[in-house]
């Protein structure tokens, strides 16, 4: 293990031992560079464009997405009978990994590297020191934003637990190296190493981190979760779940309320813990009206933009254009937002909000679920895919994702059901459904909730103004419908009353609700009789 120079030097050369296993330290190699630093050597090499206001733009064509048909997990003696196999965990041989990791290490062995090491998990008894390699300083900056920033001392001591080895323009080879194409994100969780190329997009890299989690924290009895967290005065945490493009970011975002994390956090015995130090927030079409603490960030010094078009005299952002990919994205430290909770932690969750964007357009805005509905929809993970966050996906699509997160879980579903379940029992949370998805007809006849709305019916429930109020029953799914939220009209909150044609509305339910049958069928002897009744009626 090398030791490091004062943070922003280089490394003191090829007498110290290697940075990772088959590379050596050596001159050219520099060490966790702070954002000024990396921002400048990000400018020297060519790697974007400054930004009015600060920020720093990259493009990372033709990957504007994560990649997850590229994605791999080793099979290997340590982890294989606790790994889910199948599309999402799709088992790499270790002879393939071996000649992969050869590759990516001679690879970089050539190059000048940005070493930056950080921790994941922002509760000091349970986070993990994770070591990044890279020969590109925005992808360095990029890391540095995400996840949670060692102090000079702590740097000092530094053992990295898992490593990142990033090789972003390297090409694997599907013959020799196993993988599909040339891209690849390569996870070994016995000898604790990622393997990233063929990619520039930096979701990759947060998203293995995100994956190595979701397989060390539950072990440790820790629930990982896809969600955001935030907490309000009085101290009531609430969570949300929601893939990218449901609103997790946004929603969590709150003025009235102390951000915690925007995406990934864990549930522990004491509480709530941010995984990250940063937000990677999507921007197209942000506002500055409806998300002034986002859009503020994204003009701030050192923020990166991905795939970001700007006007090319005046290098001002244009947020509305989404000519290069719909997936535009802004990642900046947590701090950027003014009422961010410094500690990453907080106590255990009273509210706890599945948020889904329905393309069908039949889903209500906001809805009480009963623990058993909890759990149903919990694993059904219904949204739909948003343009851009993944290759290939160029208009919304309707997907069933467990546990809202299911292209991050290497173990089984029920593993993370079960200790949510727990969970809820334990602490008396109470849950709910949100849809920031189509009302008033299906995508591409009707039209998104208006965040506004959807502000006040989730500012409404968390504070307790949606407890009294009489429900009824949506006539499909069951779940428990306010007949009343302050500051939203009537109509919206019923999804029916918002079609032009009724008729039509009832066929969309009726076939949203065959496949949510139809999907729940897999988890059907997994579960109590109360949860297998708990979704929708025929």
């Amino acid at each position: 293990m090398a030791t490091p120079t004062r943070p922003g030097r280089a490394g003191r050369g090829a007498n110290q031992p290697d940075i990772a296993p088959g590379l050596p330290a050596r001159d050219g190699i520099l060490w966790n560079l702070y954002p000024a630093a990396l921002y400048e050597e990000a400018v020297r090499r060519g790697e974007g464009q400054t930004v009015a206001g600060g920020a720093f733009n990259a493009i990372t064509t033709p990957h504007t997405g994560r990649s997850p048909n590229d994605k791999f997990v080793v099979k290997e003696p340590g982890s294989e009978r606790d790994v889910a196999w199948g599309k999402v965990n799709q088992p790499l041989s270790e002879e393939h990994f071996d000649a992969l990791y050869h590759e990516v290490a001679h690879y970089l062995g050539k190059r000048a590297l940005f070493v930056r090491d950080l921790f994941a998990g922002a509760d000091p008894a349970h986070r993990i020191p994770v070591r990044f390699i890279s020969p590109s300083a925005w992808h360095t900056l990029f890391v540095y934003h995400m996840f949670l920033r060692p102090t000079d001392a702590e740097l000092a001591q530094f053992r990295p637990e898992f490593t990142v080895l990033h090789a972003p323009e390297l090409q694997a080879d599907p013959t020799r190296h196993g993988t599909r194409t040339g891209t690849f994100i390569a996870v070994h969780f016995g000898r604790r190493v990622v393997l990233i190329g063929g990619t520039r997009y930096a979701g990759e890299m947060k998203k293995s981190i995100f994956t190595i989690l979701n397989y060390v924290y539950p072990k440790r009895g820790i629930l990982s979760m896809h969600c955001s967290a935030n907490v309000g005065q009085r101290g009531d945490v609430a969570i949300f779940f929601g893939l990218s493009g449901t609103g997790k970011t946004t929603l969590s975002a709150d003025a009235t309320r102390g951000l915690i994390g925007d995406d990934e956090h864990g549930w522990s015995d004491a509480g709530v813990f941010n995984f990250e130090g940063g937000c990677y927030a999507k921007v197209i079409r942000l506002s500055r009206e409806g998300e002034p603490e986002i859009w503020a960030a994204t003009r701030m010094f050192g923020t990166i933009l991905e795939n970001v078009v700007l006007d090319p005299a005046t290098r001002e952002p244009d947020l509305d254009d989404d000519s290069i990919t719909e997936n535009t994205r802004a990642s900046y430290p947590i701090w950027c937002i003014p009422n961010h909770v410094p500690e990453g932690c907080a106590g255990h969750p009273q509210n706890v909000v599945f948020l889904t964007a329905d393309a069908f357009g039949v889903l209500p805005p906001v809805a009480r679920l009963t623990p058993a509905q909890a759990m149903y929809h919990f694993l059904s993970g219904y949204t739909a895919k948003v343009a851009g966050t993944e290759r290939g996906v160029t208009e919304p699509q309707a997907t069933f994702s467990t546990c809202f997160g299911a292209p991050f879980l290497p173990l089984q579903p029920g593993v993370y059901a079960t200790m949510l379940g727990d969970r809820l029992a334990r602490h008396g949370a109470r849950c709910w459904l949100v849809n920031t998805g189509w009302t008033g007809g299906p995508y591409g006849e009707g039209h998104r909730m208006k965040l506004s709305h959807t502000r006040a019916m989730v500012r409404a429930a968390l504070d307790g103004r949606l407890d009294g109020v009489p429900t009824r029953p949506d006539p499909v799914f069951g779940i428990a419908v306010p007949g009343a939220v302050p500051d939203v009209p009537a109509e919206v909150l019923d999804p029916r009353a918002t079609w032009a044609d009724p008729a039509r509305y009832d066929a969309q339910a009726k076939k949203l609700a065959a496949m949510f049958r139809d999907n729940f069928a897999r988890f059907t002897d997994q579960v109590g009789e109360d949860v297998r009744a708990a979704g929708p009626r025929a």
